[in-house]
């Protein structure tokens, strides 16, 4: 456990599209264990307190992570969301209560040695990626359960899973991981990710443990940047965003944003 970089502490992704007032859907997430907080950046719960009057459509971010997700009443349904470029949305029924496990980014491959670029851009029955977790969850979890046993469980399973892995992160991985981080994504690939890894070795590293290539990674971070700035009006209208993270105009910027938000940014900071 000790040899797993610390991604946490440079990157905390952000799913902003369920706001708290939309009245009867709550959006929450819960932090693991601390042991596992290098690992899962988060437990959430996405529910109705009261049946909607119509379907809900849950608008997912890109956030360069991977998720098992499952519906509480139906935990035998339980699947894995792999790193998407681009948003998703999800039609609902018009009652609902989703629980999700959010990895960060290269731990569900190093946690179960699964390619991630075999789940990118979809998601997949969770027994047809890891069936002892699909078990799990299957037999584990029913209705009704509340947060804390919820959070419980996750922590002894993962807790337990762990201890019997082996993580062999590579350090030339991981520090171009840092670089990209720490840059907020604003790098240039071919330059900056100099860590001893030829184009071709970098490719397949990041395709096998994020699930793309290190260019969309950093696309998806900046973006990401972005939303946890939460840009003022001012910085909005004066256009002064995209330059200040490396977009070559706003065009460009408004583009990228809508292909991995969903809607423009002044329609998401609610301009």
């Amino acid at each position: 456990m000790d040899r797993t970089p610390d991604i946490r502490g440079l990157y905390l992704p952000v799913q902003p599209t369920v706001k708290q007032s939309a009245g009867r859907v709550t959006y929450q997430e819960f932090a693991p264990d601390a042991a596992l907080q290098g690992i899962i950046y988060c437990y959430w719960q996405l529910r109705t307190t009261l049946p909607l009057d119509e379907p809900f459509i849950y608008r997912v971010v890109a956030d360069g992570c991977i998720d098992i997700f499952f519906e509480l009443n139906n935990p035998v349904e339980n699947f894995v969301m792999g790193f998407c470029k681009k948003y998703t949305e999800f039609p609902l029924e018009n009652s609902f209560n989703y629980v999700g496990v959010r990895f960060l980014p290269t731990m569900f491959p190093q946690l179960f040695k699964i390619n991630a670029a075999e789940l990118s851009n979809r998601f997949e029955a969770l027994d047809a990626v890891v069936p002892e977790t699909a078990e799990f969850i299957a037999s584990h979890f029913e209705a009704g359960m509340p947060a804390a046993t919820i959070k419980a469980l996750f922590d002894d399973y993962f807790l337990r899973h762990v201890a019997g892995v082996a993580f062999d992160p590579d350090p030339r991985l991981y520090q171009a991981l840092s670089i990209i981080l720490r840059n907020y994504g604003v790098v240039n690939v071919e330059k900056d990710l100099d860590t001893g890894l030829s184009p071709r070795q970098l490719r397949r590293l990041f395709e096998f443990y994020i699930g793309d290539s290190a260019k969309t990674f950093s696309q998806v971070v900046r973006f990401q940047h972005i939303l946890r700035a939460k840009p003022s009006q001012q910085s909005l209208r004066e256009n002064k965003l995209f330059y200040d993270n490396g977009y070559y105009d706003q065009a460009h910027f408004i583009k990228e944003f809508k292909n991995l938000y969903g809607v423009t940014p002044g329609k998401a900071f609610g301009r």
